[in-house]
């Protein structure tokens, strides 16, 4: 697969216009609105955008990947409701306010979506809502429901670049992947840049596609992708309450042979997935991890998530310190933990091409450390106090791989540094 790089905002947003065509069967719409949030001592108003994802016929076949978060928010709610519904038919999506675990928000979702439904002439049944944003905030009602008509109005063929720009919070820059095989298309969008570690990020992620794929194989194949893609991606180490990802198959086109659509929809997941933590609250390097010689693949991520999730590490990465021996800790800490019992004779560990720990030492001198230092500067997204992230310059990753020695599964998890800037975010985020 190549790797994108880009010089430019412009340049980046033109290859993601270019790349949301929608498949056929579909359309969209975004608008935007302003409320003053009833719980905010202030009467500052805010802006939420909406965005419509709609069929032109209801999809019987259509797949849900939602967060297992015992606390979940009303969409998720009501989205498992949905799970076992004849079609699926649009989605109503709203950024600003995530609508959890307030006294009326399953009320709230359900009476907009009625209104949606009869401006779009459908029974409410085929609608789901997704919402993102501020955890414990009432959706604004009353101007949500002002705002449809125009919101309908606005429907028609455009890129799902639209959607993807719409549903963004503190997203730097939108996330939009397409792939095309035999004739047809699997296009998807994705949002999410804090509160992540997903286990179906807050994240969204809409999937369209115009092939006719039976809905018990899209689910199966959706369920695989999003084990290996979303599951495995942390910025923050906090699954959110609103995690969602929806796949709609409009049936239009002729679907391809099986494998290479599973294979496909696992693509463009993963290429999601690490857009995602790319453009993390305050990220400058992208971490991949990869975890071998383990007992099983469930082992394997956990002990690539203990990394990418340790706090030193993560500022280390940030501060373009090659500083290996808080990856061998984190390594050690969640093992002894776990009832992991590697030798530390058989255990390896390298950074990039250089080797730095096996037969139970560091290896390290002046050159590695000063090469590793550089390979970090190199795979980094910004330099630091560089303000602004509008667009992503390149797909490096800082590449980790560890060799644990007992057994033969591997996977491979995504992460972030942690800098001042997401702490900085998360302190001002309602303010």
């Amino acid at each position: 697969m190549r790797m994108q790089e880009y010089s430019s905002r412009q340049q980046h947003r033109q290859t993601l216009r270019e790349g949301g065509r929608l498949p056929d069967g579909f359309q969209i719409a975004v608008s935007s609105l302003q409320f003053v949030p009833e719980e905010r001592p202030s009467t500052n108003p805010f802006t939420m955008n909406l965005s419509l994802i709609l069929a032109d016929e209801p999809c019987t076949s259509f797949g849900l990947s939602l967060t297992k978060n015992r606390i979940p928010g009303a969409p998720i709610t009501r989205a498992r409701a949905v799970l076992n519904a004849e079609s699926l038919q649009g989605i109503l999506i709203n950024n600003r306010v995530a609508n959890v675990c307030t006294e009326t928000g399953v009320e709230d979702a359900g009476d907009i979506l009625a209104h949606l439904g009869a401006e779009l002439g459908l029974d409410s049944s085929v609608l789901l809502s997704s919402s993102t944003g501020i955890i414990g905030w009432r959706l604004p009602v009353e101007p949500m429901k002002a705002a449809l008509p125009g919101l309908v109005a606005q429907l028609g063929h455009d890129s799902m670049l639209a959607v993807a720009e719409s549903i963004m919070t503190t997203d730097s820059f939108p996330k939009l992947r397409r792939i095309e095989l035999g004739g047809g298309s699997i296009v998807g969008v994705a949002k999410g840049a804090g509160m992540i570690e997903p286990n179906m990020a807050t994240m969204l992620a809409f999937i369209l596609t115009d092939f006719d794929v039976p809905r018990e194989v899209l689910r199966e194949e959706l369920a695989a992708a999003v084990s290996a893609s979303f599951n495995r991606i942390s910025v923050d180490g906090d699954q959110s309450t609103s995690d969602m990802v929806v796949a709609l198959a409009s049936g239009r086109r002729q679907r391809p042979d099986p494998r290479e659509f599973g294979e496909a929809l696992r693509l463009i997941c993963r290429q999601l997935a690490e857009d995602v933590v790319r453009n993390g609250e305050g990220t400058r390097h992208v971490l991949r991890t990869t975890v071998s010689g383990a007992e099983s693949e469930l082992q394997a991520v956990a002990v690539a998530k203990a990394v990418v999730n340790s706090p030193l590490v993560k500022t280390a990465l940030y501060g373009n310190d090659p500083n290996v021996g808080r990856i061998i800790a984190a390594v050690g800490d969640y093992c002894g933990n776990h009832d992991i019992a590697i030798d530390s004779h058989n255990v390896k560990l390298s950074i990039g091409e250089e080797s730095v720990f096996f037969a139970g030492s560091f290896h390290l001198d002046k050159a590695k450390e000063l090469r590793l230092s550089h390979y970090l500067q190199s795979t980094e997204l910004l330099p630091d106090n560089t303000a602004g992230l509008e667009y992503p310059p390149h797909e490096m990753c800082v590449e980790v791989v560890i060799d644990l020695g007992l057994g033969s599964a591997a996977a491979t998890v995504y992460g972030s540094d942690l800098s001042d800037e997401y702490v900085r975010i998360n302190a001002d985020y309602r303010t």
